[in-house]
């Protein structure tokens, strides 16, 4: 079991990571939209280790040990997540940090770098949205296609429990709704001033290399673009070696 947060609107399951030597700002880590604190395996230790930094992992509300979702999601719910996680790092005491997001943790982390740019120093971002593609909404319905034909519902339920059916339809239904279609945060994450780091697999089958092309023109500060061989929308499992190495350096002190 996990520790929780309790915030204004529930309790969020977290861990703190502490490798020995551990100094400076913590690496706050912001899961996929199926993710949970599991589902990071141990990557954030590892980069944390080799950092020599804290870090911190939480489960967004639905996933994992978390609270329930308690109402249906709209067109903005990664914005509510972005100002959502500096309610989370003031309850875990945490002022200063830098963000590590993957797909919707990534479009998450850029959202919450343009509304408090202040707070973070280094965003890095793994396969995130700025626009949806028609790549992004064929992926879904595949994800759709395979809870109902394969096992992926057992599979999420080791991570999610009883509340596996309602985040999975959580996810799909807002990304494949009409309205969603036009959902686009380019001029939103303008004042990103922070440096940035955006990757992506090259064979990423939820979004196309302009994405980090448009990620790169939107923000305001200095960003650096990875787009990953041999590797999908999991480049920190599928690439792991060459994604560790390149997060390390990005995340190094000084």
């Amino acid at each position: 079991m996990h520790d929780r947060l309790t915030l204004t609107q529930g309790r969020v399951a977290f861990r703190r990571i502490w490798p020995e030597s551990a100094a400076g700002t913590p690496i706050v880590f912001l899961h996929e939209g199926l993710g949970s604190i599991a589902q990071w395996r141990d990557f954030p230790d590892a980069l944390c280790a080799a950092t020599k930094r804290p870090g911190f992992v939480y489960e967004r509300f639905g996933h994992g040990a978390s609270d329930p979702i308690v109402e249906k999601r709209r067109s903005d719910y990664l914005h509510r997540e972005a100002r959502l996680l500096g309610e989370v790092l003031d309850a875990a005491g945490i002022a200063s940090a830098d963000l590590l997001g993957h797909s919707d943790g990534g479009s998450i982390a850029l959202l919450a770098g343009a509304f408090d740019p202040t707070r973070y120093g280094r965003i890095a971002t793994m396969a995130a949205h700025v626009f949806v593609e028609p790549v992004t909404r064929t992926g879904i319905e595949k994800a759709v296609e395979a809870w109902r034909t394969t096992d992926l519902k057992q599979r999420l339920a080791r991570y999610h429990g009883a509340g596996t059916e309602a985040l999975f339809f959580a996810w799909a239904d807002i990304w494949l709704s009409a309205p969603f279609a036009f959902w686009n945060i380019e001029a939103e994450i303008r004042p990103v001033g922070a440096w940035l780091l955006a990757l992506q697999g090259a064979d990423d089958e939820y979004g196309t290399p302009g994405q980090l092309a448009r990620i790169a023109r939107a923000v305001s500060g200095p960003c650096e673009t990875w787009l990953v061989p041999d590797s999908a929308h999991q480049p920190q499992f599928q690439a792991r070696n060459a994604v560790h190495d390149r997060l390390t350096r990005f995340f190094a002190p000084g």
